[in-house]
Formats: structure tokens, C-alpha cells, sequence
């Protein structure tokens, strides 16, 4: 057993007495989960292996972009428009769509800026499981919060929702950056989804969030109790993630994991942090793991810096080539104004690399005492605290030991499994 396996084991949380852990059929339900399309789609290829490994019986329903997973996780496939995949929308209209009401919405919806697809996809999956569905257990659904899951519940499915973070919190980072009016108005029409969502949180009877932090928020932001809302952490992958002593860590290399062009992903304020830090550390460099638009604001703001030499973008990389670039770097920086966990953070924890993170969100839950932690959006505190870990390796090795352990002791898939198990059993009996 590797040393990441053996520690997993260590802290593996003990079964419970009472028998509420028994083999169940869960449907894990993802409106769109293809990991290039973010933390959601990885959530749930690992929620799906962790459950099985725990010995449930999983089928993960999704909308297009499918899902990755494992060749023993079946995939029920529940098809869209997929109007992000052609290359004009505006011409992916076919004869055919007029015959179905769904295909017509979705269609119109995005020509008119909307984001339709929670929406479309809970008009596809609720007669699906309606004609296929009934042996499930559970039906577990990851933030769609689409008004399907209510025609779900009016049929007597056992039904729990994740919700990550409160994606008004997105929209509000969004409209706080928006250029003009016209720019305001394009944000708020394609987060109106978030009607329904409100609508959907308020009736449902099961909730499950990722951290304490995205609890409040989420609360807040949809008008409920946080009472609601149970807690159940991320894992992190600790034996894919983990340190590569064999590769020789490059000098002044830092590394984020980043939506470019998102504002809430802060990478602006990581721009503008390396550019302050220029004249003592002229060697620094930036891998960005994302894809900038070409006409987007980022690339502009490199250029205005001077700092193309700098910065490098990858995108639609492995696992794998995720962890030798961890592996290379000599620092991992994460600068989100807000996460609702905080997988890039947990993640080079768990690789065995000094982070540099803001506090926003759950960043501060996850990251903890095994990193540093600046306010978000201040690029000066953000310059500040790299180079003081740039200036100190024997500091540096200090956070990535601390990093690795403090993911190892708390965040595995193993354990939320377990606790998902006994949640669903507490669900199917009536006590939660």
C-alpha cells in the first residue's frame, strides 16, 4: 500500500453500530458534468466512485457534456441541444426541434442570452425516471435545482440536492465587473435560471452543501434556514493527488487553476500581484491551468502589464499532467473571491505544495493553518504573502507537509461516502 493509501487508512472513520450503512441504488442526476466544464462535472465522476467503492449500486444521469467516469460506473445519457458545442448557434436549429416544446425553449432561450439547460434538463429527466426510475433508492441531484426534481418529489423519489455555493454570488461578482448597462443586462438574463432555482431550494426537503462557509451563504442567498442544510465535505483524490518526489520543482514557477475570464475566479488580482513582484523577482513565471478568450479581458490585462513572457495558459489537460504540473511548481495561489470549497486549493494541499490562497468562501475552512491566506481581492496582501514564501523554502516545505497532512486527516472521498451513506439511510428512514 502507497503512504497516501495507508494514511487514508489510518483515518478512515469507524462503522457505525446502528446499521443505517446498507447497499443502496442511487441515481447521482448532472445537467451538464464533463470535468472540463468544472467542479461539478468532478464532483460527481468522484462522488459516483466513492460511493461505489462503499459498495452502492450508482447510475449518474447526465446532460451533455457527458461525464468521465470509471467503465464500471454506468452513464444514462439524457440528450440536449448542446448548443455550446456547435460552432453557431444561431444556425443549430433543425426541423426536427419543432416537434418537441424543450428543444424549441432551449433554443430561444440561449439565442436571447438565457442559460436554459437546468431547465431544459429537468423537462428530459423527470419522464425518464418517471418510465425507468422507480428501483432507486435515492435520486441525488447536483445543482440543477430544476422544477423536474419537484414533479420527482410529487411521485414519492427519495430526494437529496447538492448545492455547492450560491451561484448568486456569481452573477453579483459579474454585474460588480460589467462595463455598461447593456453588459448588465446580458448578466442578468442568463442567470434568470436563478428564479427557479430559489423557487425549487424552498420546497425541497433534503439539502446537502460541500463547507460551513457555503452553508451561510447558500441560506442567505435562497431565504432559508441554514438548519436545512447539512454539510457534508469534498474528497480529495489523495492518491492521484499527491507529492512526486522524482520531479525537480522549477524555481519562481507559480500555478492556478482558473476559469480565466471569470471575474469571481480572481485571477486579475493574481496579474496584477505578479506584476508588482517584477523588479525583486524578475524571473517569476505563472502557469495558468485554463483557457483565456481570445478577445477577453485577461489577454488584455497581460498585455497592459507586459507580462506575456510570463504568463502561460494550458487547458483540457489529464489528471495526470494536473499533478506534474503541481509537481513543478514552487507555488500554488489561488486567488477566487469566492469558492464554495475550494478543490484547486485542496488539491496542491494534497500534492504537497505551499499555497498561497484567499479567504473567500470556504477557501479559509479548506486551506486552514496549512497555508497562507490573504483577504480577497488584494493584490498587494496577494504580491506580499508570495514573496514571503518565495524568500523562505525551509517555510515553503514546512505549509506543503502541513498542506498534505491536513488533507489526509480531513478531506477524503472514503469518508464522504461513508457519511453520504448514512445520510441517504437517515433520509430513507425518516430521521433526518
Amino acid at each position: 500500500m502507497s503512504m497516501a493509501g495507508a494514511r487514508q487508512a489510518d483515518i478512515t472513520e469507524p462503522s457505525l453500530s446502528d446499521g443505517r450503512s446498507r447497499s443502496l441504488r442511487i441515481a447521482l442526476l448532472g445537467y451538464r458534468s464533463n470535468p472540463f466544464s468544472g467542479g461539478q462535472g468532478i464532483y460527481i465522476a468522484a462522488l459516483a466512485r466513492a460511493l461505489t467503492d462503499a459498495g452502492h449500486q450508482v447510475d449518474v444521469i447526465s446532460g451533455p457534456p457527458y461525464p468521465v467516469l470509471d467503465s464500471d460506473i454506468p452513464l444514462i445519457r439524457i440528450p440536449s441541444l448542446d448548443l455550446y458545442a456547435v460552432d453557431n448557434h444561431v444556425t443549430a436549429l433543425r426541423l426536427a426541434h419543432f416537434r418537441s416544446a424543450t428543444d424549441l425553449c432551449e433554443y430561444f432561450s440561449m439565442l436571447t442570452g438565457g442559460f436554459p439547460e437546468p431547465w431544459t434538463f429537468g423537462r428530459r429527466v423527470l419522464p425518464w425516471l418517471l418510465r425507468h426510475g422507480r428501483h432507486y433508492d435515492i435520486i441525488h441531484d447536483n445543482q440543477s435545482l430544476c422544477y423536474g426534481l419537484l414533479g420527482l418529489k410529487r411521485h414519492g423519489f427519495p430526494l437529496v440536492a447538492t448545492i455547492h455555493h450560491p451561484i448568486q454570488r456569481d452573477r453579483d461578482i459579474a454585474l460588480a465587473h460589467a462595463t455598461d448597462w447593456q453588459h448588465r443586462l446580458l448578466i442578468r438574463r442568463w442567470h434568470s435560471f436563478l428564479g427557479m432555482q430559489t423557487r425549487v431550494v424552498r420546497r425541497l426537503g433534503h439539502l446537502v452543501t460541500v463547507s460551513e462557509a457555503s452553508r451561510t451563504d447558500i441560506a442567505d442567498a435562497f431565504g432559508i434556514p441554514a438548519e436545512r442544510i447539512d454539510v457534508i465535505h469534498n474528497g480529495i483524490d489523495c492518491d492521484h493527488f499527491r507529492p512526486l518526489p522524482e520531479r525537480t520543482r522549477e524555481p519562481d514557477l507559480l500555478l492556478t487553476v482558473a476559469s480565466a475570464d471569470q471575474p469571481l475566479k480572481g485571477l486579475g488580482y493574481l496579474l496584477d500581484a505578479l506584476h508588482g513582484l517584477r523588479e525583486d523577482h524578475p524571473a517569476l513565471r505563472l502557469l495558468v491551468i485554463g483557457r483565456p478568450k481570445e478577445d477577453g479581458a485577461t489577454l488584455r490585462q497581460i498585455q497592459r502589464l507586459g507580462l506575456t513572457d510570463r504568463v502561460e495558459f494550458r487547458h483540457g489537460i489529464s489528471r495526470d499532467e494536473l499533478v506534474d504540473c503541481y509537481a513543478r511548481a514552487t507555488l500554488a495561489v489561488v486567488p477566487s473571491l469566492y469558492e464554495g470549497f475550494g478543490l484547486p486549493a485542496g488539491e496542491a494541499m494534497a500534492c504537497g505544495v505551499p499555497v498561497v490562497s484567499s479567504s473567500g468562501g470556504a477557501l479559509a475552512e479548506v486551506v486552514g493553518d496549512a497555508g497562507l491566506l490573504v483577504p480577497p481581492g488584494d493584490a498587494h496582501a496577494l504580491a506580499a504573502a508570495i514573496a514571503s514564501l518565495l524568500n523562505d523554502p525551509e517555510r515553503r516545505l514546512g505549509l506543503a507537509a502541513r498542506g498534505r497532512n491536513r488533507v489526509l486527516q480531513q478531506f477524503s472521498w472514503p469518508v464522504a461516502a461513508r457519511r453520504f451513506g448514512d445520510y441517504y439511510a437517515d433520509m430513507l428512514k425518516g430521521r433526518s
